[in-house]
């Protein structure tokens, strides 16, 4: 087994000596050992974990990363896998979602063009197509994603043909777990330039960066598995 210094350790695994000591300190690697001369001492392990949390870093985030390696060094052998599994089960259900994005941005652009004169929907209409609740539509509107219009003495909402497909497109976008201020960004940009090809690069970039923190993931487990392995 090989030993390494602070500095040996930091040029081996790409980190600087300051961040070895706080990912020691915040618990991403086991504490180091001293040699006769008082030194700290690291093993083939701490370079492993480091790796590992490196890769695992990219794929789910620092604080994640963080977590996961202080849990599977502490848990038995079959939740600490299970842990792991977890993050692969977190990464797929991202993709199925904006799959399900992508698709329902596909639908909406092969729809006939929108006719100014075709029936508008009620907030209830809206809300059964989309299988959304009306409560859902309304903070919709006071986030500025959809803008409907007021009609009657009882000031009921009434959806036109272009507040429905903003609707359909928050509806895509939050189901693929995007963020209102994301999401009222993209609307924004739709309602400039009445194009979803942008929404659709956006959505394909994602999956991209998606297969990128899979494969990080990957690499991360491999070392994970060293380290857990009895």
């Amino acid at each position: 087994m090989s030993h390494y210094r602070t500095a040996q350790l930091a040029t081996a695994s790409g980190y600087s000596v300051q961040q070895v000591r706080d990912l020691e300190r915040l618990g991403v690697i086991p504490p180091a050992g001293r040699g006769a001369n008082g030194y700290r001492q690291f093993t083939d392990e701490h370079l492993l974990a480091l790796r590992a949390y490196r890769s695992l870093a990219t794929a789910v985030g620092p604080v994640v990363a963080r977590q996961t390696l202080r849990d599977v060094r502490a848990l038995p052998l079959a939740e600490a896998a299970a842990r792991v599994s977890e993050l692969h089960v977190l990464l797929a259900k991202e993709r199925r979602d904006v799959l399900a994005a992508l698709s329902a941005v596909r639908a909406i652009q092969a729809e006939a063009p929108v006719e100014a004169d075709e029936e508008p929907m009620s907030i209830t209409q809206l809300a059964d197509a989309l299988g959304v609740r009306s409560s859902t539509l309304r903070f919709w509107e006071q986030e500025g994603l959809v803008v409907p219009e007021r009609v009657t003495s009882q000031a009921a909402r009434r959806y036109p043909p272009a507040a429905i497909r903003e609707a359909r497109i928050a509806a895509a976008l939050r189901a693929a777990g995007y963020r209102i201020p994301d999401v009222r960004r993209t609307i924004e940009a739709v309602r400039r330039h009445a194009d979803l090809d942008d929404l659709a690069e956006t959505l394909h970039d994602r999956l991209t960066t998606i297969a990128q923190r899979t494969v990080s993931l990957l690499t991360a487990g491999t070392a994970i598995t060293h380290l857990i392995a009895p």
